[in-house]
């Protein structure tokens, strides 16, 4: 096609080139169309092959975190298999458009080398994703805590990670910019409870009512993997005394669970007559007598 066109141009436009140039489009055309309907047929039948070849695991904690590994990769080959089926598109585009791309092809070590420098953080982003999910840093559903941003894992995508945190905010992060990874989805999470009585309670009482509460939410709350138990005293303060309770819960349930630890505490207060610590404020009067 474009060879048609620069022969017309040079020589001025007769039938016959334009017959020909008109060919050449149709032609082009048709092969634009061919490739985007194949590749179409090709994203769809290569997705369908990832879905089924990491179709779900049986349902089980024993698999929880397998199911989501599978997504991040199901993620991943999605990503490699639109940058593939592009990649070829977009060559017999070109070819049926008259470029030569076997020259294109053979100069691609040239022109990779001086892109390269140019590069080099996508190369280390793909690098990066690729080693994520080798080692399992993360994966889609994890709680994560990337370089400050924290959020629920979205997406692991070949060059970036696309977290959400609890505001709603999308954060699209770089794979390559990932250089440390705290996971709050891998194991028990410790909730800790801490909770004033004042001076005038009786402690051991007090204490009675915190084991009595820890035993009713242990057996209540299914995401309670340990505990709770009562720690005892932790701290004297200015007009309280402080108690800790604390527990192992399911992955991103432990404030659930502490949330749930105090409302039955203050009623368990109320039931019993214990009010919250307040400031107490003693004044001292001196009269002098006058005489």
């Amino acid at each position: 096609m474009l060879e048609g066109l620069r022969t017309g141009l040079l020589a001025g436009f007769t039938p016959d080139r334009w017959q020909t140039l008109f060919l050449g489009l149709g032609r082009f055309l048709f092969t634009a169309v061919v490739v985007l309907i194949g590749g179409a047929i090709m994203l769809r039948l290569g997705q369908s092959f990832i879905a089924r070849a990491l179709r779900q695991r049986p349902q089980g904690e024993k698999y929880a975190l397998d199911n989501r590994r599978l997504q991040t990769l199901k993620s991943l080959l999605n990503s490699i298999l639109r940058y593939t089926i592009v990649f070829v598109g977009g060559l017999v585009l070109l070819d049926a458009a008259g470029v030569p791309v076997a020259s294109l092809i053979a100069g691609a070590g040239i022109v990779g080398l001086a892109v390269g420098f140019g590069a080099q953080n996508l190369v280390r982003d793909i690098i990066t994703g690729f080693f994520i999910l080798l080692e399992d840093q993360y994966g889609i559903g994890d709680y994560v805590d990337v370089g400050g941003v924290q959020g629920l894992v979205e997406d692991v995508g070949l060059r970036t990670t696309r977290l959400r945190d609890f505001a709603g905010d999308i954060h699209t992060i770089p794979n390559g910019e990932i250089s440390r990874v705290t996971n709050k989805s891998r194991g028990p999470r410790r909730a800790l409870v801490q909770v004033v009585v004042p001076y005038e309670v009786d402690l051991l009482e007090a204490e009675q009512i915190l084991h009595k509460v820890a035993a009713q939410a242990q057996t209540a709350l299914p995401e309670i993997v340990e505990g709770p138990t009562v720690l005892g005293v932790s701290d004297l303060g200015n007009a309280q005394v402080t108690f800790q309770l604390l527990a192992r819960t399911k992955p991103l349930s432990e404030w659930k669970v502490e949330r749930e630890l105090r409302r039955r505490i203050k009623l368990a207060f109320d039931d019993a007559g214990v009010l919250p610590p307040y400031p107490h404020l003693i004044q001292t009067v001196t009269l002098k007598n006058e005489e």
